[in-house]
Formats: C-alpha cells, structure tokens, sequence
C-alpha cells in the first residue's frame, strides 16, 4: 500500500490550437524531478504520456516546459507548455501578472502566527469575512535547510533586508468564509514565491490546517496539509482567448 505510485490526471490534453497540457498533481508527489531517473514526478508522468513536451526548453533542462511548481504536499492544477513559443509567450504573461492561479485553504485561527512571522502591518486580527484582503511582501529564505521563508517589508530589520536579494515584492489576494466550524481561505496570486500563500495566511493569524512549517499548531503532527490549487487562468497563446481551468 504505502508503496503505491501516486498517478497525476490529465485536465486538458494537448492540441493544435491548445499548445499546452494542464494537469491534476495528487498530493505527497513532487512538481518537478530533481534528477533524470526520477519517474514520480507530475512533470516525469507527463513526459511519459507526452513525450513531446521534452522539446521545450525552460529555466532549468530538466523541468522543459513547466510554467510553474506546487508544493509537494500540494494537490492542484499545473500547465506546462508543450512548444518553445507556448513556452515563451505564457513566461512573458506571467511577467506580465496575466497567468493567475488560485488556492483554497482549510485555516485555524491563530494569531500567534502573527507575532511567530513578526510585523505584519495590520493591527487587528479580527479581519472582516467575505472581503478581500491584499498582503504585500517580500520573501527571504530562513531556517535550518532554508526549508521556510519570512515576510520582510521595507520597515524590517538590516539583516532581513539583505537576504531578500532582488527586491520583488509578492502579493497575495484573500477572502476568508466561514464555513460551519472551519474558516476558509480563497486566494489568488499572480506572482509567486515558494510557500507564499502559506506563509501569508499564517502572518495574517489564519495558517493552513497541517500547514507543519507554518502553523504553530500543527508543527508536531502528521495531519494532511488542507491546501489546493484549484484554479488557473491564462491567455491561450494561439486562440488568444482566456482559458480557465478548475477542480
């Protein structure tokens, strides 16, 4: 049982005036392969089904036309381009804050979370519900393994500000529901930074339910990460219309 693949699903296939395949990653497999021979991957069982997506050449050789990654405790939607000029093109409307991806989250209440991340800029923590917020910052990498990141803001300390590198600043749009004993978090992000979303709704004082990085809750347990990449939407390079894609 517990060695048993864990199979992506196609969403879109490939074609003529679809130049790229959209696919469902399950949760607990990761985006991209780390070397050649790994096969698990949701790009690797792509590559397998599709062997012409290895034509395309991106950021690195090895993840061809993968337009972007989920984390591996993630499960959602991810494109990747099947020509060099799919390839370019949506690079370009990332660049452009025109490929948006949307996430639904499963949070606690925690406003320890908050203070954990230090200095985010709202002073209450009583957010009103069914209204968009819109967290701003940017990212450095932190922790043993680098394995986390912290929010840093212009007002942040010398030593944060120096580990930021470029200074790219992230946003983060997000509405929280309630949902009978849960609170639910909607967001969407047009550029992102490893764990950015995450990280963000635990430095608004709502972390992810499982979320053992950033919840202060759950850094001990096993419990399943309740965050999913649920929706996508680009411009279709050949067709130009606006394609939207969700589970």
């Amino acid at each position: 049982m517990g060695n048993e693949q864990k199979e992506i699903k196609i969403i879109s296939k490939i074609s003529e005036s679809k130049p790229f395949l959209v696919i469902y990653k399950p949760k607990g497999i990761a985006s991209a392969p780390l070397t050649s021979e790994d096969n698990t991957s949701a790009l690797s069982q792509a590559i397998n089904l599709f062997p012409e997506l290895k034509k395309v050449s991106g950021k690195k050789s090895i993840e061809y036309g993968l337009l972007h990654r989920l984390d591996t405790e993630t499960d959602g939607l991810i494109v990747i381009a099947a020509t060099q000029d799919c390839y370019d093109f949506l690079i370009e409307e990332q660049k452009n804050g025109r490929f948006i991806k949307f996430y639904k989250a499963i949070c606690d209440y925690n406003p320890e979370n908050s203070t954990i991340l230090e200095g985010f800029p709202i002073n209450s923590f009583n957010q009103d519900f069914d209204k968009e917020l819109i967290i701003s910052s940017y990212f450095r990498n932190y922790g043993p393994g680098l394995k986390q990141v912290r929010p840093v803001l212009m007002s942040s300390g010398k030593a944060a500000l120096k580990k930021i590198g470029k200074p790219v600043l992230y946003t983060t749009k997000i509405v929280l529901h309630k949902s009978y004993e849960s609170i639910v978090a909607d967001c969407s992000i047009k550029a992102g930074y490893r764990h950015q979303v995450r990280c963000h709704l635990a430095w608004l004082g709502y972390p992810v339910q499982g979320d053992t990085l950033y919840n202060s809750k759950d850094l001990d347990n096993s419990f399943e990460l309740k965050f999913s990449a649920y929706k996508v939407e680009f411009l279709n390079p050949i067709t130009k219309l606006l394609e939207i894609y969700t589970i």
